[in-house]
This record gives structure tokens, C-alpha cells and sequence, in this order.
């Protein structure tokens, strides 16, 4: 299903083609056709327009040569001998600029000097006086051509002036091979007076001006460097700058897919990773000008919501070790219940039932003896009931403290009183009788130290002593508990505050207890806002040191 979809840069790619590169080649074609069709009837017009100018440069030089010679013919009417007039016409030729010679002819002598100009490239300028006479001028073509295209020095076409016998009568930028290319492609029969376009390359346009007066034909040649320059150098310009704003667009759109595809793979690699159970991953994209607001939403709302899902999962975790924690209490607390209410519940139930007993007799030692037992295991239920009852107030830290001044040795005697000690192991209490008061819980105080005394009672060394000393540290007051046993690890030492922990060795195996004793007595002495911490090496066994407050 995923596989017939297209890739984002593929997908860019299609429409980069069909909405850039497309129009941009039509734009090109159609501005390069319309810009050739512009410039090709401009250089028609300005081919045109020079035809014209060089035809009203030769009527302009033909009338300006006529008036001369009528103003001559007028004042050679006042010289009656033919030597004074010859005379007059030289003085003339002296005094017109471009004029090499007058004479008056008859018709024979204007054929003789028209022959002998165009044999020597002279321009001929006759002028009727008579029925057989002929005032006739000559001139220098070289005169005549810098007259004709002294406008038009700087322009590039070919033009030339031609008689009627075909005869070049003067050139700009004259090229015998165009020349002669521009001779063959003029029509047979010409049209007067009027410039006429003719030839058949459209990007080059020939025009043509027959006149009758003078009976000459200008032709008018747009060469091709001129329409390379004009038309082809235009369209190259054209197409360059369609392919420089194509690239341009390719690279913007290129830098715009390339960062919007890194962002979006880091999205990607993100819903991976969130799919996998990674919820820490963070998605950091590469920010620029070119990355989408949307994209930069939609990653910190992802971020954001991964982060909310890392702290649930963490949250979860934790309940799941808590309700873990609280099986495990709950089997255990099964377990220390079934065990340690049997013991003395089936204690008392027997001597409970012995004493009531009528078919036989009891002396009065056996009774006391059962009535201790019942006593002391009623305690122990009690101890055990008043130790369960206190691990919800210590773990919900509801703890209620009565806080006021205590005398420690007070304290050490009445538990000396109350705790177990089967096998009568000796206890040594190292406390001056004006050991100062401390701040604590009268009642709370003489349960951790029952706890801690009988603890050491039970698993001290068998023979060894337990001794209890005191010390003054920074205001503060230090009951030091101590046994002999093994030493016991740092790591398995760590683990006896906790609730149902005992240590897996010979001594404990040989011991009854719940694991209560150490986790109630350090919630006990916390609610007094005092301390406790453990100790094991090899001077001393075991030693609870126990901090509370000076009154």
C-alpha cells in the first residue's frame, strides 16, 4: 500500500517539472519568437528608413548639383566668345568643392565624357541648355559616397548604389561575395520610387529604391553579424536568463526540499523510535529560514508529548515496582503472620487448655509456669500487633509524636525489662548518670530501644556481650548499640532498614523475627527528627548508631 506513494522529493521534483521548468521553456520559446518577430520588423523598418535616407541624400545632392549648373548656364549667357566662357567654367570648377571639370558638349561629346567617367569611375552630371548642347559636369565618386553615407558611418549594413546599366556607382561596407549574393536576388523588373523589400532570408531583409532622377537603384543589405547581433544575440540573452531564474528556482526549491527532508526524517526517526519504546528521544531539527512553522509546531508538540509520555512510563514504572513492592509485603506480611501467630497462639492455646483441664491435678509451680508462658506470649502477640500496626504510619508518614524531655538511662532500664533474653546474655549500659535530656517521644523512644536490644539479644555471638555507650557530638546526642557477630557486607547492611529483610546466615536461621524490627525502628527515630545508621567491621560486629536532639 505505502510502496505505490511517492517520496516528498519526488513528489517536488514532478511538480518542480510541471509547474517551473515547463512554463519557464514555453515562456522562453514564446518570448524568443515574439522578441525575433520584434527585432525582424525592426530591422525591415530601419533597412527601409536607411534606403530612404540614402535616397534623399542623392536627390538632395542631384538637386543641390542642378541648381549649381542652371546658376552657371544663367551667367554663361553673358559671355559672348567661347574662349571667355571656357574661361568662366574653369574659374567655377576652381571655386566648387568635389567638381573636377565643365564643359559644354553636344549630345556626341556627353556620350564621350559619360564613357570616358565610367571607365575612370567618375560620377557624370550633364545638364540639357540647348536642343544639342549640354553643360556637363564631373565628380568624384570618392566625393559623392562620403556625401551619400555621411549619415550612416557608424551603421553595419551593406548598401550600394547602382546605374541602371548595373554599373556600381558607390559602396558601404562593401564585400565583393555579398555584393554579388545581393545582385542575384534582385528582381528583374523593379518598381519605382518606392522601397521594396525583397529576398528570401526573413532574419536579414534586402530593400531596394529605383529611382528615375537620377536613373539609379539603392539597395539596402542587412548583413549577419548584424542579425546575429539584433535577433540571435537578443534570443541567447533570452534563453540565458529563463536558464539563470530556472537554476535560481532550482537551487531555492533544492535548499527548501533538502531541509524540509532532514526535518521531516528527524520526525520520522522519532515515531520510530517512540514505536520502539523509546520515549527520552527528542526530535532537533536543523532550523533555518527555510523550515515551515508547521514543521517547528508539530516537533515541539511531539517533543512535548514525548516528554509526556516518558514521565508516565517513568510514573508507571514506579507503580508497578510499588505494587510489586506491596505483593511482596503482602505475601510476606501473609507469611509473618502464619508464622509468628502460630507460635505463641498455639502456645497459649495449650497451656490455655492445660490449666483447664479438670481430670488431673496442677501444683501451684506448674501453674505460675504456665501462666508466664501465656503472659510473655501475649506480649509477643502485642509487640507483633503494635509493630504491623505502625508500618502504614511510617510508610504514609502519619507518624504522631509526643516530643519532650527524656532521661536515656530511665529509658535503657525499663527496656532492659521488657525485652527477650532467652539465653541471659549480659548487657552493659556505658551512660553517666547526668547524661543530658533529649528531645523524643517518651513511648516511641522505648520501642526502638526494646527493638534494637532485643535484636542484638538475638543474633549477637553466643557468650558475647551487648553493650550500650553514649556520646556528645555537635549538640547532639549518641546511643551507640553493639553486639558481636560476623561482619556483615556493606550492600546486605544497606538492605536491613527494609521491611522483611533478614540476613540469609546461620545465625538468623537459627532466630525467629519478622524483619520489622530495624525498618520500624529507623521510621520511629526519623519522626523524632533524629538518625540512625549502621556500622559493621571488625572491633565491632554490629553497631546501631542512633542521633537525636539535646533538649
Amino acid at each position: 500500500m505505502f510502496g505505490k506513494h511517492l517520496k516528498i522529493v519526488e513528489q517536488i521534483a514532478i511538480v518542480f517539472v510541471f509547474a517551473v521548468v515547463i512554463p519557464m521553456s514555453i515562456s522562453a520559446f514564446v518570448i524568443n519568437n515574439v522578441n525575433q518577430q520584434a527585432m525582424r520588423n525592426q530591422l525591415r523598418e530601419s533597412a527601409v528608413l536607411v534606403a530612404n535616407m540614402v535616397s534623399d541624400e542623392i536627390d538632395f545632392f542631384n538637386k543641390t548639383v542642378t541648381n549649381n549648373l542652371e546658376h552657371i548656364v544663367f551667367s554663361t549667357g553673358y559671355f559672348k566668345t567661347p574662349q571667355a566662357k571656357n574661361a568662366y567654367l574653369k574659374s567655377v570648377v576652381a571655386k566648387l568643392p568635389d567638381c573636377e571639370n565643365l564643359e559644354v558638349v553636344g549630345a556626341d561629346g556627353l556620350a564621350e565624357i559619360h564613357a570616358r567617367n565610367k571607365e575612370k569611375k567618375k560620377a557624370t552630371v550633364p545638364l540639357k541648355i540647348s536642343e544639342n548642347q549640354y553643360l556637363v559636369a564631373t565628380y568624384k565618386l570618392d566625393a559623392v559616397r562620403d556625401e551619400l553615407f555621411k549619415s550612416l558611418k557608424d551603421d553595419k549594413r551593406q548598401i550600394y548604389v547602382i546605374t541602371n546599366d548595373g554599373d556600381l556607382m558607390a559602396e558601404h561596407n562593401y564585400t565583393d561575395e555579398a555584393y554579388k549574393k545581393t545582385i542575384s536576388l534582385l528582381p528583374k523588373k523593379l518598381k519605382k520610387n518606392e522601397p521594396i523589400i525583397f529576398g528570401d532570408i526573413k532574419n536579414q531583409p534586402l530593400v531596394y529604391v529605383s529611382k528615375d532622377e537620377p536613373k539609379i537603384t539603392i539597395i539596402v543589405n542587412t548583413t549577419e553579424k548584424l542579425t546575429q547581433k539584433a535577433i540571435t544575440n537578443n534570443s541567447w540573452k533570452i534563453l540565458l536568463s529563463c536558464l539563470f531564474a530556472t537554476f535560481a528556482i532550482i537551487l531555492v526549491i533544492g535548499l527548501y526540499t533538502y531541509y524540509l527532508y532532514i526535518n521531516i526524517r528527524q520526525l520520522f526517526k522519532g515515531i520510530i523510535a517512540i514505536s520502539k519504546g523509546n520515549y527520552e528521544r527528542q526530535i532537533r531539527l536543523l532550523t533555518t529560514a527555510f523550515t515551515p512553522h508547521e514543521i517547528i509546531f508539530l516537533a515541539f508538540e511531539f517533543n512535548r508529548m514525548a516528554t509526556e509520555i516518558h514521565k508516565s512510563y517513568i510514573q508507571l514504572k514506579k507503580n508497578n515496582v510499588e505494587l510489586k513492592q506491596l505483593n511482596e509485603f503482602r505475601s510476606n506480611l501473609i507469611d509473618t503472620v502464619s508464622h509468628e501467630l502460630r507460635t505463641p497462639l498455639t502456645s497459649i492455646q495449650g497451656y490455655t487448655s492445660r490449666l483447664m483441664r479438670q481430670d488431673i491435678v496442677i501444683d501451684e509451680e506448674t501453674k505460675q509456669k504456665s501462666l508466664r508462658v501465656i503472659k510473655e506470649q501475649s506480649e509477643r502477640l502485642k509487640r507483633l500487633i503494635e509493630d504491623l500496626l505502625t508500618i502504614p504510619d511510617i510508610e504514609g508518614m502519619r507518624l504522631r509524636t509526643n516530643i519532650e524531655e527524656v532521661w536515656i538511662p530511665e529509658i535503657l532500664e525499663e527496656a532492659r525489662v521488657l525485652i527477650k533474653n532467652k539465653e541471659q546474655k549480659e548487657i552493659i549500659f556505658n551512660v553517666s548518670e547526668d547524661f543530658p535530656l533529649v528531645l523524643a517521644d517518651k513511648d516511641r523512644l522505648l520501642q526502638v530501644f526494646v527493638n534494637l536490644l532485643e535484636n542484638g539479644a538475638k543474633y549477637a555471638s553466643e557468650g558475647s556481650k551487648i553493650v550500650v555507650d553514649t556520646a556528645i557530638s555537635r549538640k547532639k546526642a549518641k546511643i551507640f548499640f553493639k553486639n558481636d557477630c560476623e561482619v556483615i557486607p556493606p550492600s546486605k547492611l544497606k538492605k536491613l532498614f527494609e521491611k522483611f529483610i533478614r540476613l540469609d546466615d546461620n545465625t538468623t536461621r537459627t532466630t525467629r523475627g519478622t524483619g520489622l524490627g530495624l525498618f520500624i525502628v529507623k521510621g520511629l527515630v526519623e519522626a523524632m527528627n533524629g538518625d540512625i545508621k549502621l556500622h559493621s567491621d571488625e572491633t565491632c560486629g554490629f553497631c546501631a548508631e542512633v542521633t537525636l536532639r539535646l533538649a
